[in-house]
This record gives structure tokens, C-alpha cells and sequence, in this order.
């Protein structure tokens, strides 16, 4: 059986756009990928499938996509009965989407920027999604990917766990241990408050056009108890950390009382784990400098 042009997929009862199809879609419509929008479409299918699978999602889960783009994901997500809210900021792309799945009751578009700046999605999406648990699952534009994973991890409890397709230097942060140079803020922050582990790396012939850098599918499933109830607290303050991250801890925090115990002041922030760094945010806002520590929403 087929879909127009497409073939269809018994599984799941999913039109598979291939390269073709999606170059056809496109041209229909006078579209053509834009790079502004980071639009590296993911058109291998047993990979779309494999991030899915790592997902877990299901039939009555809420799933937040960011980057849509012409909806070989979502029509995946949606075969296996989720429903989909999307956030698109390409206008042609938008009109496609209404086109192909504007009818389907489980898909919702948001139209637009899905963050309000890079601290905060905009509330459109947020309030598209509801007020429910939710899980992100989205071949993330390279741009948006760090401030939409950080905002979602430090801000939003109720999403349970992002399932992404993103650049591999980024992904390699996130599973980052302490006393490597890719230890940073994301890392500690992901950590602190879920799993992370890799899916799958990602050749550029996976994606059309090709990228110019490796991508890689990552897993980061919310812990059931974080290890810190201020995560955004924690990156927050980790990123004060980083930014000198050559200085000596004494340097950057003052040595007017003593360290908490392990925690030396001539030690520097990527030596600490992820826990010392969590006790020593906890100190520091004990000793009035920053915030003092509040509940995750």
C-alpha cells in the first residue's frame, strides 16, 4: 500500500517520507532547507525508529518536538498514537505540516520561535503541551539544542526526559566526566538530575542536505530523586564556576571560611563531581553568595 508516493509502514501504519518524497514536498512548495534554521532533515528511518524506541513513548503520551521539519518523526510519533505538539518557526514548513496532518487530532502546531529567549521557552509551546508529564523526542536544530535541553532539565519537571538528535561535541558534554575539557555546566546539570547515555552516532549521510559535523541520538531519562531539588540553582551557579574555570575555586569564591569537607579551595570546578559541586552551591548560598536553594517546578 502507499501514501501518494510513499511507502507505508505495516508496523505502525506510517507514511515513511524518503529522500525523495521529502525533496518532492519541498519543491511542491517552492521550500528548499534553510541553514539559518539549522533544517538537516533526518531520512534514515531505521535511526527515526531506533530514537523513538529509546523514547519509550506510546499511545496516550505527550511528546514536544522541536524542528518538525517536514514530519518524518511526527507521523512516526504519531503511528504509535502519541500526541504531538510541534514547534516549527519555518512558515512554509508550517503551512506543509497543516497540509499532511492538520487533521489528526493528536497533533498540535505552534508556530514560531519555541524559545522566548535562551533562558525561556516561549509560553506558547508550554502551554500547547499542558500541564501533564511530557517527553521531549525532536531532531533538534544544532542553534536551539543546548538552551532547549537546559531550560527543559533546570526549569520543567514534568518533562521526563529528552531524546535527541544533536551535534556529537554537544552530546559528548553531556556525558562528560569531571577532569576532562568537556566537563562543564550542561554536563553537571544533566547529571544532577537524570541518565544520560548515547543511542546512537550519526554519520552526515543520514541527514539531507549532509551537515558538516557528526551528530549523535542521546537519552537523558529525569531521575526519579535528582540530586539536587534547585536544578537550575545548580547550572546557574556551575556556570559562574566555568566561566573561570583556570581559577582556583578560593579565587572565584573568596577563602573567608573554611570549604566543605573534600572540597579544597586551590581545587578548580571540572575536578569536582557532580555531587561536590551540588554541596558546594549549597555553601555558598548558606553564605549568602547567590540564591538561596529553591524546589524544582
Amino acid at each position: 500500500m502507499t501514501f501518494g508516493s510513499t511507502p507505508w509502514c505495516a508496523c505502525y501504519g506510517v507514511p515513511l517520507q524518503t529522500l525523495s518524497d521529502i525533496k518532492l514536498l519541498l519543491e511542491s512548495r517552492g521550500l528548499s532547507p534553510r541553514h539559518a534554521f539549522g533544517q538537516n532533515f533526518l531520512i534514515d528511518h531505521n535511526l527515526i525508529r531506533r530514537l523513538v524506541d529509546a523514547s519509550g513513548v506510546g499511545a496516550g503520551d505527550v511528546v514536544l518536538e522541536v524542528g518538525p521539519g517536514t514530519g518524518v518523526l511526527t507521523e512516526e510519533l504519531l503511528g504509535r498514537g502519541c500526541r504531538v505538539v510541534a514547534a516549527e518557526i519555518d512558515r512554509g514548513l508550517c503551512k506543509l505540516l497543516r497540509e499532511r496532518l492538520g487533521e489528526n487530532p493528536n497533533f498540535t502546531l505552534v508556530e514560531g520561535d519555541c524559545l522566548a529567549s535562551k533562558h525561556e521557552l516561549a509560553p506558547a509551546v508550554l502551554g500547547a503541551v499542558g500541564p501533564g508529564p511530557f517527553r521531549l523526542v525532536a531532531n533538534l536544530p544544532y542553534g536551539a539544542a543546548t538552551p532547549v535541553m537546559t531550560i527543559l532539565l533546570a526549569d520543567v519537571a514534568r518533562c521526563g526526559g529528552l531524546f535527541v538528535t544533536i551535534q556529537l561535541e554537544v552530546a559528548q558534554r553531556l556525558m562528560s566526566k569531571p577532569g576532562s575539557k568537556d566537563f562543564g555546566p550542561i554536563a553537571v546539570l544533566a547529571q544532577a538530575v537524570g541518565e544520560v547515555r548515547l543511542v546512537a552516532k550519526l554519520p552526515a549521510e543520514c541527514f539531507w542536505p549532509r551537515p558538516e559535523v557528526t551528530s549523535a541520538m542521546v537519552a537523558v531519562t529525569r531521575r526519579g530523586s535528582p540530586l539536587t531539588g534547585d536544578a537550575r540553582g545548580l547550572v546557574d551557579f556551575a556556570q559562574r564556576l566555568f566561566e573561570k574555570r583556570r581559577k582556583q575555586l578560593g579565587s572565584v569564591l573568596g577563602r573567608g571560611r573554611p570549604f566543605p569537607a573534600g572540597i579544597s579551595p586551590e581545587a578548580r570546578a571540572e575536578s569536582l563531581s557532580v555531587e561536590q559541586l551540588i554541596a558546594l552551591r549549597k555553601w555558598a548560598a548558606e553564605a549568602g553568595d547567590g540564591p538561596p536553594e529553591r524546589p524544582n517546578t
